[in-house]
């Protein structure tokens, strides 16, 4: 049997997706299944759909051709802003596009009148997160402008996006500000729009009813797949976390000092590494290293093994205090982070298995 691995529960992924897209319909939200840490997996894509998701986001073209080959049904939200090089593609495959920019919005115009595509665009607004969008105080003007240049492609809303760079949470406040724009354009267009404004890190708004009304769709990946709010640093109490589950070979077990003997410089990642003297340790190296997963994001069901550092293809972990007798060839179980989710769906040395 191959290992590394990830074990995917798409049972767990399913009653996640159910519980989701139940709780966004009772508060009017329309829920986009964001399959982008999955690489647009077409079994999972699926679920999602049979839970009642009626639409799939992803950030990557080639995940939504994917999903598109597969004869999984659209409509399909392209979330990253496209490059310029690819947008016949992503007037073709994508149904919703998230912009910013004037250019890129006009181009998106002309190849969907040249496919007579219905391309919706999302103009996306920073309120702060620092990532993509137009600045908010001068996003009413320049959405005008853009407005009155577009000839075929439809505006249907504004969008933010909080929690990935800055790690601005989402607020009543920059909520309000989403809205107070979008009552401004609605009123100066004569047209309704929507403010998808909304993912994972803002799902405690809904939890707690504090979500101003007018916030209209949630982008959501992380609380599908994982049940976890990794800006929010927590486990979703009414999500499963049992979804996915990675499994490690033991290719070494020795006793050795904790601390490195010589003079220490960088690790292979070009970082300084920090070393707590306990003496001589039992430790084990497993067979994945950086290319496959994030170290930090590894949780293992022993509790008592320690992850101490990682380099490209191994990673070392104490159980020193364990009362199993783990051996060369034995597995090692790890509940794992986003990112460390984000890094095993990417590698292609990470055997993906469906239960």
């Amino acid at each position: 049997m191959p290992y590394p691995r990830l074990i995917i529960n798409l049972n767990e992924i399913y009653l996640n997706a159910l519980k989701l897209q139940k709780m966004c319909e009772e508060n009017n939200i329309e829920l986009v299944g964001v399959t982008k840490l999955t690489l647009g997996d077409p079994k999972i894509a699926l679920v999602l759909k049979k839970a009642g998701i009626k639409k799939l986001g992803d950030s990557r073209l080639k995940n939504i051709k994917k999903l598109v080959e597969n004869n999984i049904p659209g409509p399909f939200q392209l979330l990253r802003i496209p490059m310029i090089s690819e947008l016949e593609e992503a007037v073709i495959y994508a149904d919703e596009i998230l912009v910013s920019e004037e250019k890129t919005a006009l181009i998106i115009d002309k190849i969907a009148q040249k496919y007579d595509k219905n391309v919706q665009l999302i103009l996306m607004i920073d309120v702060g997160d620092l990532r993509e969008g137009i600045w908010y105080e001068e996003a009413p003007q320049k959405i005008l402008k853009l407005h009155q240049k577009l000839k075929f492609a439809n505006i249907r809303g504004i969008g933010t996006n909080l929690g990935c760079f800055g790690g601005v949470l989402p607020t009543v406040k920059n909520m309000n500000l989403m809205i107070e724009i979008k009552d401004y354009l609605e009123e100066k267009l004569d047209k309704q729009l929507i403010v998808s404004g909304g993912n994972t890190a803002a799902l405690n708004l809904l939890e707690e009813k504090k979500l101003p009304k007018g916030i209209y769709q949630y982008r959501i990946g992380e609380a599908l797949l994982l049940g976890t709010d990794a800006t929010g640093h927590r486990d979703i109490p009414y999500l499963s976390q049992n979804t996915l589950l990675l499994e490690a070979e033991i290719i070494e077990v020795d006793y050795k000092s904790s601390v490195p003997i010589g003079e220490i410089g960088r690790d292979a990642m070009g970082r300084i590494p920090h070393f707590e003297d306990k003496g001589w340790r039992k430790r084990v190296i497993l067979a994945i290293g950086e290319q496959d997963i994030l170290p930090n994001g590894l949780k293992s069901l022993d509790p008592t093994l320690e992850v101490l550092h990682a380099s490209s293809d191994h990673t070392i972990v104490d159980i020193t205090d364990s009362t199993t007798n783990y051996d060369v060839g034995d597995v090692i179980k790890f509940r794992i982070s986003y990112g460390c989710a984000l890094r095993a769906f990417t590698s292609p040395f990470v055997e993906k298995i469906y239960i």
